[in-house]
């Protein structure tokens, strides 16, 4: 037999081999691309083509995910690094007048003994969008927005400032640390999650993203779940509404306890 004679379907061993060549790749396809996918419990798919373009690395959203009506009230909010920056002492010194309404439920010092977010050095540019959020109610709750609602844009300024002036201080809730889970320091790149820290890193972070250490564990879970269940939409261009919806319960624990376990950093918020 001639050597092109072997490699013609003519050559049963030659049809052989690239029958199970084919049939191994097949089965391999179907494996890697359908039933792996569909083998993840934390993750469900709407169909098929959603299971193989996640494995191929197409982030998708789950199919038990339903958006938010777009005719709800979004954050207006126009936010820049330069937003609040060098306030005045005068302006500071108005902020903690206004402040000591605020200190029945984030402390006299701006850190809560309930489950109420620390406000003590957190950044100004992040209260400064929550409360003109409240406001507006792109963001809603039932002891924020009536309190909000009556502030002038010169007086949520001021109370940024302030906050942002003071000190982070410890918690009231101190817990032993905990390591970092996987989700905080890798996220979950094929659901589409960032690390934690891109955006609410210590030493540097996003304009309007909040720094987390030493924040209520309860808080912070309840935040999460809020945004994954769309009832809370003033994020910018849904940043925590996706990364929320694609967590796992078991991700939104980890992450709310291992944040609250960590001591503040002893820095100001404003240079």
């Amino acid at each position: 037999m001639s050597a092109h004679d072997l490699f013609t379907l003519g050559n049963r061993h030659f049809r052989i081999g690239v029958g199970v060549t084919a049939a191994i790749l097949i089965v391999t396809a179907i494996t890697g691309f359908i039933v792996l996918p569909f083998a993840q419990p934390w993750v469900q798919f709407a169909n098929v083509w959603d299971a193989i373009c996640s494995a191929a690395g197409v982030p998708q959203r789950a199919a038990n995910v339903t958006a938010p009506e777009q005719s709800k009230r979004l954050s207006e909010v126009v936010l820049t690094s330069r937003t609040l920056s060098r306030p005045s002492q005068e302006a500071i010194g108005r902020g903690a007048t206004l402040a000591q309404r605020c200190a029945i439920c984030h402390g006299p010092t701006g850190i809560s003994r309930a489950d109420s977010p620390n406000l003590a050095g957190q950044y100004a540019a992040v209260i400064y969008k929550e409360l003109h959020d409240f406001r507006s109610g792109a963001r809603t709750n039932a002891v924020m927005s009536p309190f909000a609602v009556n502030l002038t844009d010169p007086e949520i300024a001021d109370l940024s400032n302030y906050y942002a002036y003071l000190p982070r201080l410890p918690a009231y809730h101190p817990t032993p640390q905990l390591p970092k889970p996987n989700i905080v320091i890798y996220g979950a790149p094929m659901r589409g999650i960032a690390p934690c820290g891109a955006c609410h890193g210590s030493l540097d972070n996003k304009t309007g993203s909040p720094w987390l250490e030493g924040q209520s564990e309860a808080y912070m879970k309840a935040q999460l779940q809020a945004f994954a269940s769309g009832e809370r939409r003033n994020d910018i261009s849904q940043q925590m509404r996706n990364i929320a919806r694609a967590m796992t319960p078991q991700e939104i624990e980890a992450a709310a306890a291992y944040y609250a376990s960590q001591p503040s950093d002893v820095v100001k918020a404003v240079d």
